[in-house]
């Protein structure tokens, strides 16, 4: 029996809501990144670094358990539909942030702390894998003509949304208490703020009538090729498409997750800025991206998913570098450094805002969950899950300034190849 699509509008608030609980979790941890080390990860008389760099590494192995979550909810959206893998997935999220606002410190509960930490961050990886599939099939599936780039925007304007959440609750904690309340309590509000905020994504969930299920995997048989075009493909094709999808957008990972989420510890540790003027500028940030993903997933429509997507990786190539010295340049003016912090967001806006139509337009209905989840799984594992633990890392043994800079210039250099491939009229083409 045929399945009844949703609305625009309902499938683009219930497909991107979850996606704003999950990434204003992410948004809290990477704002308190210095909290949960001393929290969790530091004994009496323990090395500080050394507890940055374990609380990033527990970030980073929530990111590993996002492909198989790819895996497990993409099958399970692609064969029984959207909604149910949707609905499951914020679920899961929901439950797990909260958890960590209840969760004992090393002070009472000694080693087993920051396992518990780990374990509940590996739950939070595992429902983040299955998100991002099934919300972007849906918001793009629903898609009016000629707005797949706008709509799949919506995904990434969540996110921003999210981590703008995330910072600005940790900012007002940090106005609002003192750094010893903070660190006591304060820091678990925003995790059990997540709640009441994944209450309604689910309710909005469980109203959402399906787009895609078991009457939509008699796709017509073929093969595709690497650039996702074809009909059906087989699993090698299916592989090599996942393969290209993260060149493709390891540079909107890896400088995302520097700028965007790493940016308020490395300040601190770094260019000894406060915690509150560090998470003010991540702010900033926040604000400039999320100004960007709309106007580029819209301006993606217009004129290729290719065109934009390669200005952004070229602008963070060619500025990543200047830009962190001027940050680091006493004589810059605040104003200028925020105007900095700013455009830095904006870049990656150019990448985020026509990225989900991109992986979407790779796969056919049968595997598209799947296909663009995994894709989008692996790329942030290897690039964002781990951008904090490496950054941190190597700006400790190193003692290079520039190592963030580095690092995400070098993404964005990789992916310029695997974008080149894309073909000019790809966003003119139906979905398959």
């Amino acid at each position: 029996m045929p399945v009844r699509p949703p609305s625009a509008r309902h499938a683009l608030v219930a497909g991107s809501v979850g996606n704003f609980v999950e990434w204003y979790e992410f948004g809290v941890y990477g704002s308190f990144a210095t909290v949960i080390a001393a929290r969790f990860f530091t004994p009496d008389g323990g090395d500080r670094a050394e507890a940055l760099i374990a609380t990033y590494a527990a970030f980073a192995i929530a990111f590993f358990f996002r492909p198989l979550g790819a895996l497990i909810f993409g099958r399970l959206a692609d064969r029984a539909g959207r909604r149910p893998a949707l609905v499951l997935a914020v679920a899961l999220m929901t439950g797990a942030t909260t958890l960590i606002g209840v969760l004992p410190a090393y002070s009472t509960a000694g080693a087993v702390a920051p396992w518990l930490l780990t374990l509940l961050r590996s739950i939070q990886g595992l429902s983040a894998g299955g998100e991002f599939g099934g919300a972007v099939s849906l918001l793009t599936e629903t898609a009016p003509p000629g707005r797949r780039g706008r709509h799949g925007a919506w995904q990434s304007f969540t996110v921003a949304l999210g981590l703008l959440t995330g910072a600005g609750v940790a900012v007002g904690l940090a106005t609002l208490l003192s750094e010893s309340d903070l660190y006591a309590w304060g820091w678990r509000i925003p995790f059990l703020l997540a709640l009441p905020l994944g209450a309604v994504a689910l309710w909005l969930r469980l109203r959402l009538p399906e787009t895609a299920g078991p009457s939509n995997r008699a796709d017509v048989p073929g093969r595709a090729d690497l650039t996702g075009r074809a009909d059906a493909p087989g699993r090698a094709d299916t592989a090599r498409a996942v393969v290209l999808g993260v060149g493709r957008i390891m540079g909107w990972s890896a400088a995302g997750y520097t700028f965007l989420v790493v940016l308020p510890s490395y300040l601190q540790a770094t260019l000894g800025t406060t915690f509150q003027q560090a998470l003010a500028a991540t702010f900033v940030a926040n604000l400039g991206f999320a100004a960007a993903i709309l106007p580029a997933g819209t301006l993606s429509d217009r004129v290729g998913r290719r065109t934009v997507m390669l200005t952004g990786s070229i602008l963070v190539v060619l500025t990543a570098v200047p830009l962190l010295h001027l940050l680091r340049d006493p004589g810059t003016s605040v104003a200028a450094k925020a105007a900095l912090l700013a455009a830095a967001g904006a870049m990656i806006g150019l990448l985020a805002g026509p990225g989900p139509a991109l992986l979407a337009e790779m796969f056919p209905t049968r595997v598209r969950s799947t296909g663009l989840g995994l894709a989008y799984a692996l790329s942030n594992a290897v690039f964002s899950g781990c951008a904090g633990l490496i950054v941190t890392t190597l700006v400790r043994h190193t003692g290079n300034p520039d190592i963030p800079a580095l690092y995400a210039a070098g993404a964005c250099a990789l992916a310029v190849p695997a974008l080149l491939t894309l073909r000019p009229d790809d966003h003119l083409r139906p979905l398959r």
